[in-house]
């Protein structure tokens, strides 16, 4: 069960957003992802509880973040409902879209896993809701992603693979590249892996 730490930073001028402590790793039943966000302070800023099934279809989520609720699962496209801070209003949502995405890496995981690329796929467009800090907004953004490079490291703990995905947004054009290795993120535009316990886990 990987364990760790990943520093997160605005992409464009590097201001420091906080830290996410998670711990991870795959079930009978596909994935888990858990963690609790800091502040750079080092206050309570949130959480992510997120579980895919073994086709990486989120099955459930679960979001806080400046008192706001999201929860979330893969039902007729993706369905979520987001509670305010006073509790007393909810709304639910519903869109024609894949999965779930946002600030924390879990989500960069979880697309991976579930386009499941090879160096041989070419461009994939995936859709997904955005859930924006920091009231949770739900936003929905199309994405293309390609893997373009595998490569696999000697380590201490054995072999290690490392993807290169090349992820563009298709509003915007902007196109920027992430580094996973199993179920960890290693790098990523805001993202920066600090600290990690045990190795990443090897899917089957």
């Amino acid at each position: 069960m990987p364990r760790g730490r990943y520093s997160l930073h605005d992409p464009h001028d590097r201001t420091p957003l906080g830290e996410e402590h998670f711990h991870c790793a795959p079930g009978p039943s596909g994935w888990r992802y858990v963690s609790q966000l800091t502040t750079p302070s080092g206050d309570h800023a949130g959480s992510v509880d997120l579980a895919l099934d073994e086709l990486g279809r989120p099955i459930r989520l679960e979001l806080h973040a400046g008192g706001w609720q999201v929860r979330g699962a893969a039902l007729d496209g993706v369905t979520w409902v987001r509670t305010d801070p006073t509790g007393s209003h909810a709304t639910e949502g519903n869109v024609r879209a894949h999965a779930f995405t946002g600030g924390s890496p879990a989500f960069l995981v979880a697309t991976a896993r579930l386009l499941r690329l090879t160096p041989r796929s070419g461009s994939t467009r995936v859709r997904l809701v955005s859930f924006t800090d920091p009231v949770l907004a739900p936003l929905t953004v199309d994405q293309s992603w390609a893997l373009v490079n595998s490569e696999t490291h000697t380590t201490d703990n054995g072999p290690l693979t490392v993807d290169e995905y090349q992820v563009s947004a298709l509003d915007t054009g902007e196109t920027h590249t992430v580094h996973i290795a199993g179920d960890v993120v290693l790098a990523a535009p805001g993202v920066e892996l600090e600290d990690l316990q045990t190795p990443p886990s090897v899917f089957p």
